[in-house]
């Protein structure tokens, strides 16, 4: 393997890790949002629909993100022009 293959191998695992780390941020998200959606819900049970139809399309939005980091993170691997094997 050459070195300029070795740097774009390297360059491809390493965005692809960044690129997947997007994961951890959403469900951090996903998780704080239900913890108050659930709170919100204890305080005022007569807009649990409300509530809840609110944090489930704050939730949708917030994995939206972690889907496209992990179509990055696919395309880097799978698709990468620079790497020939």
């Amino acid at each position: 393997m050459e070195l300029s293959t070795a740097i774009a191998v390297a360059g491809t695992a390493i965005g692809s890790g960044l690129a997947v780390m997007t994961g951890i941020g959403a469900g951090i998200g996903q998780g704080y949002a239900a913890g108050r959606a659930a709170e919100a819900v204890a305080n005022q049970p007569e807009a649990k629909s409300d509530i809840i139809s609110t944090m489930i399309l704050g939730q949708a939005v917030a994995e939206s993100s972690a889907i496209y980091g992990l179509v990055i993170a696919i395309i880097l691997i799978f698709v990468n022009p620079w790497i020939k094997m």
